[in-house]
């Protein structure tokens, strides 16, 4: 999972520039307060985003499936 918050007014162009990257089996969120977040099953996350597009630093977490039953 990776997530970043959007400079103010940016989410737009953020959410742009995520769609082009993101790899096509990820799934992208977007909030109501500027966020985008993107569960992506590969780990491969998004790279080389313009840090003027971003409110700080992207948060990233590995996860594992668990299987119910």
């Amino acid at each position: 999972m990776w997530e970043v918050k959007a400079a103010p007014g940016r989410v737009d162009e953020l959410l742009a520039v995520v769609l082009e990257r993101a790899d096509p089996a990820a799934q992208v969120y977007r909030s109501r307060d500027g966020r985008v977040v993107v569960i992506d099953p590969t780990g491969h996350g998004i790279g080389g985003v313009d840090a003027e597009l971003i409110d700080r630093p992207a948060h990233s977490w590995t996860f594992q499936e668990v299987t119910r039953g």
